[in-house]
């Protein structure tokens, strides 16, 4: 098994600055705007760019919030294994909101599309975007597009794309890895 550094650090951190600027020049105050975390993962972007919006761009009281999809998903009784819920924490209404969709990895489309599904719960938003870091382009299974894209990736499908956190892993580091 082998792997090669996709984005180290400093790459990741310009990437996430270069996303928080275009979400603030298509937000503005982020007034009628909520950020949307997919778990487990696409909740450290949602998080990294709320720091960033608030500290470099003085953007305040960004809702946001944080979206489990386990129930949603079209593989759920799929597996051998039992799947094990994380939580889901969206304290506002979502009604005629603008929604942004925030995930780590887009890759068949089906974990975005089992968050559709998902966001529907917590009302009718006006408009729903997507962000993603990682974009595995030549994957998709459904017709799903990000509006926000970190990196495009082209892995082939015995490739996997590996995104590495300091609050999870110690390190920020995305690798392809080559099963």
């Amino acid at each position: 098994m082998s792997q090669k550094v996709l984005l180290s650090s400093e790459e990741i951190n310009i990437i996430l600055h270069r996303l928080a600027c275009q979400l603030l020049e298509n937000h503005i105050d982020f007034k009628d705007t909520v950020l949307i975390g997919i778990q487990p993962r696409g909740i450290h972007v949602a998080n990294r760019l709320c720091q960033i919006l608030a500290a470099e761009y003085g953007v305040k009281d960004i809702q946001q919030g944080v979206l489990d999809i386990t129930f949603f998903r079209d593989d759920f009784r799929r597996g051998d294994k039992p799947l094990e819920a994380t939580k889901t924490s969206i304290n506002f209404l979502i009604e005629d909101k603008k929604v942004v969709l925030i995930d780590d990895v887009l890759y068949t489309g089906r974990s975005i599309n089992a968050a559709l599904t998902a966001l529907q719960s917590f009302g009718r938003p006006a408009e729903v975007e997507l962000l993603c870091l990682i974009d595995r382009r030549f994957s998709r299974h459904l017709p799903i597009q990000p509006n926000y894209r970190g990196r495009q990736v082209d892995a082939i499908q015995q490739e996997k794309v590996k995104v590495m956190w300091k609050e999870n892993d110690g390190e920020d580091k995305i690798l392809l890895i080559n099963r």
